[in-house]
């Protein structure tokens, strides 16, 4: 229809990934994603050879997106192309899955199909709904710039923060490492002397005891 090949063509405008899958094949991006951030994600479903024609018109994705403790945000079944949003309550590893189905395996068996994605984070203001209002006066135009800038601002000062607490962890493992090998420096050397004096010792009373001191 209509809206699918408009969202076609703004994914493939959008520079999008894409993957393939098959019968209840489950596939995982992973993206880095600061906390409270609004994610927004476009997909379509299509055949992975169009010259081919699908066994199964009725074919959909089921959308799932874990947070870095592994637990459920959302989950959702689709139709062959949509939208879906969710917000990140943690900052860290965000895990995005989608699984093909249909109501009809029998047939769609060994098909293989390819999913178009597009992930984008914070507020956006592209939207390939083209039911969307193109009626606004510019005094709401102006509006909805503005808070677009504002979302785009605090969505940067998030991924700062973000990077920033990144850094922190990353610091405290380097300096805990260094701490390690120095402590293990000291050890080893303190291992070396002992073993050197040992040896001097057993020396001294070797050469006494054959009166060559």
């Amino acid at each position: 229809d209509n809206f699918g090949f408009l969202l076609y063509c703004y994914l493939v405008l959008a520079a999008a990934m894409y993957f393939d899958l098959g019968e209840q094949e489950e596939k995982c991006i992973i993206e880095e994603i600061p906390e409270h951030t609004l994610v927004t994600g476009h997909f379509l479903l299509e055949p992975w050879d169009k010259r081919i024609p699908t066994h199964s018109p009725h074919f959909g994705v089921t959308a799932t997106v874990k947070d870095p403790n592994y637990e459920v945000l959302m989950s959702k079944r689709y139709g062959k192309f949509g939208k879906f949003t969710f917000t990140a309550h943690a900052s860290g590893q965000h895990y995005l899955c989608f699984q093909t189905n249909s109501t009809r395996f029998a047939v769609f068996a060994g098909e293989r199909l390819k999913l178009h994605l597009d992930v984008q984070l914070g507020e956006h203001s592209v939207d390939p709904d083209p039911h969307a209002d193109r009626t606004k006066s510019n005094m709401e135009i102006l509006e909805d710039s503005l808070s677009h800038m504002i979302d785009q601002m605090m969505y940067i000062i998030r991924q700062q923060e973000y990077q920033r607490e990144k850094e922190e962890v990353f610091r405290q493992i380097g300096e805990e490492t260094n701490s390690k090998v120095l402590w293990w420096a000291v050890v080893q050397t303190s291992i070396l002397l002992s073993v050197g004096f040992w040896q001097m010792k057993r020396l001294k009373e070797f050469f006494i005891l054959k009166k060559l001191v």
